[in-house]
């Protein structure tokens, strides 16, 4: 019983964070590209009502996802959050086409049932197991090791290309270890919570550091889409979000999944999700979230177009 409610709340936090990406995405793409990572991205955005609004829908998301990960596995929770994207297309449909709702292309839901039977058919395969529900600081050492080294170095490759696919990506990479990173600090701090109560909570190292990993993954996941189309950044957020919290699920909380020939369907499930990643980010509705109303790419600013316009 406790697994379904897991994905019921898992389910409801993908569709928050769905509404709060097509807020942010509407106005991340008001902003011009700059050539450095933009440490005054937020600050601009901040100005920006429908971004703050998007915000807001991140409270309910935590909370929804913060009682998934209490009553169910890390690797069975974050995966679940591969639904971002095809929610996320449904709701852009009426939020940035105003009252009459855009249609999705036949490929584009095509690629909603890809996505939606590959993350079937992988977490069937896999049939996750719960281990602990925290870990010791031992494992945690090696894990943000290993994630803080794997940010920087994708990072690092994305500042020496210009605005394009390949810097959208692995800014996109570097959010996804963020974003994983994150779901397993929460989880461990829900743990401080449930034992412990607010005082455990608040004391709890974990739970500072979920906030400072969550900042970052939000900082990278607004760079990569102001540096380069979503067809490069969606489908590696995607994909490495959810793999990588597999991952951590299985290092840091002994949380078991099947392997031998179970891994045939498990890789043919995650080819099908990047298969429908790949098709949603190249629908219409997917290319209007990271670029201006008149289809020009984000490395235009508004003050260019005005000066072409004229």
């Amino acid at each position: 019983m406790a697994i379904w409610a897991a994905v019921v709340f898992a389910v409801l936090a993908a569709g928050c964070n769905a509404l709060s990406t097509v807020l942010q995405r509407r106005a991340a793409r008001t902003v011009p590209v700059s050539p450095r990572l933009r440490f005054g991205l937020i600050a601009d955005l901040l100005h920006r009502a429908v971004w703050l609004a998007g915000m807001l829908m991140v409270l309910p998301a935590a909370a929804f996802q913060a009682l998934a990960l209490l009553l169910g596995p890390l690797s069975v929770v974050q995966p679940i959050f591969v639904l971002e994207l095809p929610l996320a297309l449904l709701i852009a449909r009426v939020v940035l086409r105003g009252p009459t709702p855009a249609r999705i292309s036949p490929a584009g839901w095509i690629g909603v049932g890809l996505m939606v039977l590959g993350l079937a058919t992988a977490l069937g395969a896999a049939a996750p197991t719960g281990g602990r529900d925290y870990a010791p600081l031992s494992r945690w050492v090696l894990a943000l090791i290993a994630c803080v080294s794997v940010i920087c170095l994708t990072v690092g490759a994305g500042l020496r290309r210009g605005a394009g696919s390949v810097r959208a990506a692995c800014f996109g990479a570097a959010a996804a270890v963020g974003y994983a990173l994150t779901a397993a600090l929460l989880k461990d701090a829900s743990h401080s919570w449930q034992h412990g109560g607010p005082a455990e909570f608040f004391t709890s190292w974990q739970s500072y550091g979920f906030a400072v990993s969550g900042v970052v993954a939000l900082f990278m996941m607004e760079n990569a889409m102001q540096s380069g189309p979503l067809t490069a950044s969606q489908p590696v957020l995607t994909l490495g979000d959810a793999l990588i919290s597999l991952s951590l699920g299985v290092t840091l909380f002994n949380e078991r999944v099947r392997a031998g020939w179970w891994l045939i369907p498990e890789a043919v499930g995650v080819g099908l999700v990047l298969w429908g990643a790949v098709l949603l980010s190249q629908v219409s509705l997917a290319r209007d979230l990271a670029t201006g109303q008149s289809g020009e790419p984000l490395s235009r600013s508004p003050r260019t177009r005005s000066r072409r316009r004229g």
